[in-house]
């Protein structure tokens, strides 16, 4: 699973499940996209 934070996008690489668990796991800490986004 790799998680890559450019400029204005995140881009998620891995199995399915993997990328729901990430998901899961930064909607705890961010409401939207664009928050974690601007946060990192």
């Amino acid at each position: 699973m790799k998680v890559y934070r450019i400029e204005k996008r995140v881009v998620m690489v891995g199995k399915a499940w993997e990328i729901r668990y990430m998901l899961k796991k930064y909607s705890r800490q961010f409401k939207t996209v664009k928050e974690w986004i601007e946060k990192t």
